[in-house]
């Protein structure tokens, strides 16, 4: 079946796309520098798992790391919004400049397939539409944000806007530094692919919830902030109004969908490269999450805020279509079933 290397493999999603792809018969090793800032203080490898400890930016690391190695699944990254932009030096080394130095060596080794972790938010603001049809919206303003009118609007009508999913094809519109470094990790592996003839499959991720999610720590997921919240008696805190459109997908579904996509990898041209958005299909809001969570735990109701930060967008939602044809995934896990079983679920140590 080959060797697989899990960049990012001690992580909450690494770590679940490692499990599966041992679980179908791969030989897998795992690559992760086990930072703190991600991992609880005194984290330990994978104790079932080959693990290479070192940083994905550090050439040498990098290059033993990938002996023997058949293809690699490229979960390694900085997450989330970040504190300030005193944080986009890392969120570059680490996603960019790591992901630059893995493709370096992987030609050098002759490597051909890689499935990459990207995100939905690649495409900024989500697709809209109006009386005119399709509308590409620029960025919110921070004083309709702080006057609390967060719904974007037909820049040129000025009337409401409906919410449509987006599509693969759609422009790439990142609107905050990681969606950057995510858009330009995908550059980067497409040009990879033209010069030495490698298989790419970019996942684009919804919103990752699930068991094993980080907890209290800036950089986690808002599922894994309301989770933080509730485990000590409080109400989650819902920015903005509630209404935000999100794709909620478990992380079984995402493991799934890696696995299905380095089967994809092996069946391509040379130079191919394709782009999958993966969520659930199912769209709710931040609000709905909340309070389910709330619910499933029967802690305190969720307590809407108004409050709201830059480089959030209002609405992102797309079409996972093309992976449920195209790709050899299960059914995904509904959202109330997950939610219920995540309300209850152990969190990863804060770091």
């Amino acid at each position: 079946m080959g060797v697989l290397l899990v960049t990012g493999g001690a992580g909450f999603i690494g770590g679940a796309v490692a499990r599966r792809a041992q679980a179908r018969g791969l030989t897998v090793r795992v690559l992760d520098s086990l930072r703190p800032d991600v991992h609880a203080a005194d984290a330990t490898p994978p104790s079932d798992l080959e693990t290479v400890v070192g940083d994905v930016t550090d050439p040498a690391t990098v290059a033993a790391a990938l002996e023997g190695v058949d293809v690699v699944c490229h979960q390694a990254a900085k997450v989330g919004l970040g504190v300030d932009f005193a944080d986009a030096p890392d969120y570059v080394r680490t996603n960019d400049l790591g992901t630059a130095v893995l493709l370096a060596a992987m030609a050098a080794a002759r490597i051909d397939r890689l499935v990459l972790a990207s995100s939905m938010v690649v495409y900024g603001e989500g697709a809209y539409a109006s009386s005119r049809g399709p509308v590409a919206v620029p960025p919110r303003r921070p004083e309709d944000l702080a006057a609390g009118r967060f719904e974007p609007i037909d820049p040129e009508t000025g009337e409401d806007l409906e919410p449509r999913l987006v599509p693969e094809d759609a422009p790439i519109d990142p609107r905050n530094v990681y969606a950057a470094t995510k858009a330009q990790q995908e550059a980067l592996a497409t040009v990879w692919a033209r010069e030495t003839g490698g298989r790419v499959a970019a996942l684009r991720y919804h919103n990752v919830y699930g068991p094993g999610m980080p907890r209290d720590t800036p950089y986690a997921g808002v599922a894994a902030l309301f989770r933080s919240q509730l485990e000590r008696g409080e109400a989650p805190t819902v920015l903005e109004d509630g209404r935000q459109r999100r794709d909620f997908v478990h992380v079984d579904d995402i493991a799934a969908a890696n696995v299905a996509a380095l089967a994809w990898t092996a069946g391509q041209p040379a130079g191919a490269v394709r782009a999958f958005n993966a969520g659930s299909g199912v769209v709710h809001t931040i609000g709905d999450l909340a309070e389910a969570l709330s619910a499933a735990r029967g802690g305190p109701s969720p307590v809407v805020t108004g409050g709201y930060r830059l480089g959030d967008v209002r609405h992102i939602t797309a079409s996972s279509e093309r992976l449920r044809a195209e790709l050899d995934v299960p059914a995904p896990v509904p959202f109330d079933e997950g939610v219920r079983a995540f309300a209850l679920a152990p969190l990863r140590e804060a770091p």
